[in-house]
């Protein structure tokens, strides 16, 4: 069975209305379709990801791009990251157990087991392993990458936006100009973003991880065209892997949606 039959055979509960349906109900005539396999719904990796979408939800829609995203939680769980993130419930379905990743296979992260330790608490032993490097190669490197800033990526914070993450004072976007400039990432930009996230799932633990025991779970993105084929894939490595471009981690679609438009 191919990747698309698979998806478009298996049903999840929507965030939107808890309906269990099709993930890719409702988008089976769109030209392409988008569907990201994301990790826990409090991981970094997902609420991230979110945002490069929400910064692009225009254009994808203008390119008649259908998403779909499938994330570890339940329906709170999913409620809260739509209402975080913006990213609408409509597009994003919910899987307990991740039982969708296992199925296709995806990179279940560090496994290391002590003995009187619950899943839980091995889950989380092994993510903080991952998130300093061990078993998530690239992660170090992507963390240092959004306090040194990146010049091959764009501007991340409008120089009149207020980002506040605790627990650093409210910041105005101008601020990061003294850090290195303006029109590229600039050194804690993206660092900030991320802090910010922290400070979100921290606050609502217990929503975004319902069960502890998949937090090293990683994901994936599939792209396909109208007759199902698949054009692109990742499967995500890493903590901060969720991209084979982290500067631009939708540049993929411009070779096949963009190119095909002209």
């Amino acid at each position: 069975m191919n990747t698309y039959t698979l998806l478009s055979q298996t049903e999840r509960q929507r965030v939107s209305d808890g309906v269990v349906t099709s993930i890719l109900s409702g988008c089976e005539s769109s030209p392409w379709k988008l569907v990201m396999i994301w990790p826990q719904l409090g991981d970094f990796d997902s609420l991230e990801y979110a945002w490069w979408l929400q910064r692009e939800a225009e254009q994808l829609q203008a390119q008649g791009i259908a998403i779909r995203a499938i994330g570890i939680g339940d329906q709170t769980s999913g409620q809260q990251f739509c209402r975080y993130t913006g990213f609408p419930t409509d597009f994003l379905f919910v899987d307990p157990s991740a039982e969708l990743h296992q199925t296709l296979n995806l990179y279940s992260g560090l496994s290391l087991k002590l003995p009187g330790f619950s899943p839980s608490m091995n889950a989380g032993l092994n993510l903080m392993l991952m998130c300093a490097g061990i078993g998530s190669p690239g992660t170090l490197a992507e963390v240092f990458r959004g306090y040194q800033g990146d010049r091959n990526a764009p501007q991340l914070i409008g120089d009149e936006e207020i980002v506040q993450a605790p627990p650093l004072p409210k910041l105005k976007g101008s601020f990061f100009k003294w850090a290195g400039g303006s029109g590229f990432q600039r050194p804690f930009e993206l660092a900030t973003l991320r802090l910010r996230n922290m400070s979100e799932v921290l606050s609502h633990w217990k929503t975004y991880i319902p069960n502890g025991t998949y937090l090293t779970q990683r994901g994936a993105t599939f792209l396909f065209n109208q007759q199902g084929e698949l054009l692109y894939e990742h499967r995500d490595r890493a903590i901060l892997g969720f991209a084979a471009n982290m500067s631009h981690p939708l540049s993929f679609l411009t070779s096949f949606v963009s190119g095909q438009q002209q």
